[in-house]
């Protein structure tokens, strides 16, 4: 998943540390988030997004996230062998 925390970030003037104070958590976890090493939990990226006043969607990018596209590949086929079963 691709997300702006870094660019939201350096916008509002705050370090990485910074960041983390405010959404409870360390430095280190908010650079994994903003470098892609680690997806957030749904909580820590509410947590960012309110930082920002921002909806979550806005923040991190959902539509481009890989694991979206897998799981929605994964229900097609899934989807498509009901359909076949029904026929």
């Amino acid at each position: 998943m691709r997300n702006r925390v870094k660019e939201l970030r350096e916008l509002f003037g705050l370090t990485q540390e910074q960041l983390g104070e405010l959404a409870g958590v360390s430095r280190q976890a908010i650079n994994a988030v903003e470098t892609g090493k680690n997806e957030p939990s749904v909580w820590l990226a509410y947590d960012i997004a309110r930082v920002f006043g921002e909806p979550i969607e806005s923040v991190f990018l959902f539509e481009d996230s890989e694991r979206k596209s897998r799981a929605e590949s994964s229900r097609r086929v899934t989807d498509g062998a009901a359909a076949n079963q029904n026929v």
